[in-house]
């Protein structure tokens, strides 16, 4: 009696353990399972702020939280947040200005310059300028840096060095060396180095290398590479797409 226990205990044990590894292993229900998460939560992930202790027109200081109000970093700024070092407020709506960095641990509305450094952690509107700038969710407007990092973008970006994007860029991007869009790209990338989208809808151009795994639009570079292409084309000295009939072509290669 024992002994026909104990193995239908090992095969109910091992048959739980297959279906959990099955689903685990299943890219299409990870996939699935990943939207579902995202839809319930945008949020889902990100470092989320504590509640604001209150709101203030003004903080002027050294860095926070030495400043005026004292724990500025606790509280919503809507007018002006100036430092000589380093500013961090909760929500900012208007401008946040520092020689090193700021820091908008919510929303931010308005203009954010610093010599190093800029973060929001949620949606952005307005312009920032700095070194490097980095948005954790959304940002919406004209973005000048050296480098920098968005997770959604919708604007205008002006990078000396380079971008990447997370998910989606929808407008312009221009960098001096490359743009690297994780999901899709909407609109045009431009580089002197190199562009690589995982879905363009638009245009890539760039002096040396383009590349996509899927193309709805046009890419312009000395070698371009599209692993599939719905509708669109390539010019340049090396033009590929893999699903094609005519995968290499020279000059010009396209798909409609």
């Amino acid at each position: 009696m024992n002994v026909k226990k104990t193995m239908l205990f090992a095969v109910a044990l091992a048959t739980v353990a297959t279906t959990s590894f099955a689903a685990k292993s299943n890219p299409d229900l990870q996939a699935k399972e990943e939207k579902e998460q995202v839809a319930a939560d945008p949020y889902e992930g990100h470092y989320k702020a504590p509640k604001s202790y209150g709101w203030s027109v003004i903080a002027l200081g050294l860095a926070t939280p030495v400043q005026l109000p004292w724990g500025i970093e606790k509280w919503d700024i809507f007018g002006l947040d100036l430092n000589i070092g380093y500013s961090d407020s909760m929500k900012m709506y208007g401008w946040e200005f520092a020689l090193g960095a700021n820091t908008a641990r919510k929303c931010f509305i308005g203009l954010q310059t610093a010599a190093a450094f800029n973060f929001s952690n949620e949606d952005s509107y307005g312009v920032v300028f700095s070194l490097f700038n980095m948005n954790n969710f959304e940002f919406y407007g004209l973005s000048i840096d050296a480098v920098g990092y968005n997770r959604n973008v919708y604007g205008l970006e002006a990078n000396l060095l380079g971008a990447m994007t997370d998910r989606t860029m929808g407008g312009l991007q221009l960098s001096g060396l490359a743009n690297l869009v994780g999901e899709d790209m909407y609109g045009m990338h431009a580089a002197l180095g190199a562009n690589f989208a995982r879905r363009v809808h638009g245009l890539q151009l760039a002096l040396i290398y383009n590349q996509t795994d899927l193309l709805w639009g046009c890419q312009l570079g000395l070698v371009n590479m599209a692993f599939a292409c719905d509708h669109g084309f390539q010019i340049g000295l090396v033009n590929v797409i893999m699903d094609n009939q005519l995968p290499f072509l020279p000059i010009v290669n396209g798909y409609f």
